[in-house]
């Protein structure tokens, strides 16, 4: 864990890089020391029509959540959240300078009771980013 889940509107294909922006993500989430490299998975998912505030086509939004298994603390979720949504606003920040974007980020806590998972991926990493 966690999952890093970007929903962002298509009219920021041309402003962002959003590859970039899920390294970015990574990143930031393994620098809060919080969540190990096996569990992260950043993924975006863009979103073709939206309308937003006046309408106005060039508003964009990007909306961020944060999942995370349970057995962490609040201050150690607040912390770990506001570090990536620091990461999100410094990437972000050249095309808020310039145009119409929104930015939000929420942590969720999965519910490990409704949860499975399965998987080899740390089979498959070198022996100290496990």
């Amino acid at each position: 864990m966690p999952h890093i889940l970007i929903d962002y509107s298509a009219n920021l294909e041309d402003r962002l890089d959003m590859a970039a922006l899920c390294r970015c993500l990574r990143d930031a989430a393994v620098a809060t020391g919080v969540f190990p490299l096996a569990g992260i998975r950043v993924r975006a998912l863009r979103v073709d029509h939206v309308v937003m505030a006046d309408g106005a086509a060039g508003h964009g939004y990007l909306d961020i959540i944060l999942r995370v298994g349970q057995g962490r603390d609040a201050a150690t979720r607040s912390r770990a959240l506001d570090a990536i949504f620091a990461a999100a606003e410094a990437f972000t920040r050249p095309v808020m300078d310039t145009s119409s974007l929104m930015l939000s980020m929420e942590l969720r806590e999965i519910d490990t009771a409704f949860s499975r998972k399965a998987s080899s991926i740390r089979r498959h990493l070198p022996g100290e980013t496990r």
